[in-house]
């Protein structure tokens, strides 16, 4: 990955960063860890005030879902598309702007400005882990995009919750202007410590096909797809589940979801510290099998203690997978690192709209009985695929 002007500064004794360096790298992660929560949060207002939305709007919870899918599957085209068309600007301009890029009286008008919206995210996370990955030191660049990817486990600890709160108190439109403000401060964070000048490698062509025919790098990416469909078959309608499968209060659904944010954020903790030791295709491996534990247990989450308990397991591997994902993305194939980079974002999102579409049908067909079920056999397939790509891709690094 190259870098003009270098913003990282001076080398200290024996190549290693320079203080000064570490401190810029370090101020400029809060910040791009800030602009992922803010990022997060959008994504998140959806589900966390959709039992407002569905009141307010008088729609089914199954139409309501399908904001989900749209703003999804708005960001799941857009990813690679504008990581192509922005290759050559400099990061923190580029970064700013889609934090900068509601007040809707029905669903027709808001779904067209949710999907123009959310584009945001098409751009923001990928290029936030293209970006640390060009300023982080070698060999610390895993851990450093799990790092800033702890801003999504902020947006369920902290924006979900409070967003599921903030629409059931005041309305689903004051929850989403509260991420407008979010945005704004995260925007004006990242300019004032992002560096000019980092511009990862132009995103050509050749590089795009080198990366689109290669079995094993899109067999990760579809990892990714697997996953995502799995999460949010259920995750998608957990505050109307929460509500009418557990009756539980609009304070205990905010609760759940606090409960559920704070295992995300241990789990991206944990994943955080020890990704460069223990490798990031165990890493995934490790966190998709700890979902696909609580989906086969959510049954048995009759009540609110229950559903507690039965869904850490998922918190814990939630968000750790997708910044362990990214980091095994980057370690795969560090020259196509953009690229794969905004594949992976736009194969998260294609599959919150494959799930959130699928959950929509299981709901209408037979009730939320069926979404558990549904969502084990996305996240079944998901862990079958990474445990063998990292059986297959360890064979033949063995045999060079």
């Amino acid at each position: 990955m190259s870098q003009s002007p270098s913003p990282g500064g001076p080398e200290g004794p024996g190549g290693a960063p320079a203080p000064d360096t570490d401190v810029r790298v370090a101020r400029a992660s809060r910040a791009l860890l800030a602009g992922n929560l803010a990022i997060g949060c959008g994504v998140m207002v959806v589900p966390g005030a959709l039992n407002d939305l569905v009141a307010s709007l008088q729609v089914t919870v199954a139409v309501a879902g399908q904001l989900v899918s749209v703003g999804a599957l708005a960001v799941a085209l857009g990813a690679p598309l504008l990581a192509g068309l922005l290759g050559r600007f400099d990061r923190r301009r580029l970064l700013t702007l889609s934090l900068l890029a509601a007040l809707m009286p029905n669903l027709a008008a808001l779904l067209p400005v949710r999907a123009l919206c959310i584009l945001a995210a098409a751009v923001f996370t990928p290029q936030a882990a293209a970006t640390i990955n060009v300023l982080a030191p070698p060999g610390q660049q895993g851990r450093a995009i799990t790092f800033i990817f702890l801003g999504w486990s902020l947006a369920s600890v902290l924006g979900l919750p409070l967003g599921s709160f903030i629409a059931d108190s005041l309305g689903w439109r004051a929850a989403f202007c509260a991420v407008a403000l979010l945005s704004l401060v995260a925007a004006a964070w990242v300019w004032r410590t992002v560096p000019d000048g980092v511009v990862p490698p132009v995103l050509t062509l050749r590089t795009w096909r080198g990366v689109l025919t290669h079995p094993a790098l899109m067999g990760l990416v579809a990892v990714t797809v697997l996953s995502a469909s799995g999460q949010f078959t259920l995750f998608a309608y957990l505050a109307p589940y929460y509500r009418q499968v557990l009756g539980a209060s609009p304070g205990a659904v905010s609760l759940l979801f606090l409960a559920f944010g704070a295992f995300g954020l241990l789990g991206n903790v944990l994943v955080s510290r020890w990704i460069d030791r223990l490798g990031p295709a165990h890493c995934v491996t490790a966190a998709l099998a700890l979902m696909a534990v609580s989906m086969a247990l959510w049954p048995l989450g009759s009540t609110v203690l229950a559903m507690a308990l039965v869904f850490t397991p998922w918190a814990l591997g939630c968000f750790s997978s997708n910044s362990a994902q990214q980091a095994r993305l980057v370690r795969s194939a560090p020259s196509s690192a953009p690229a794969l980079l905004a594949l992976n974002s736009s194969a998260m999102y294609l599959g919150q709209a494959i799930g959130a579409a699928s959950g929509g049908v299981a709901i209408a067909g037979s009730g939320f009985g069926s979404l558990p079920q549904t969502a084990l056999w996305w996240m079944l397939l998901a862990l079958g695929l990474s445990a063998w790509l990292g059986w297959h891709m360890k064979g033949r690094a063995a045999h060079g």
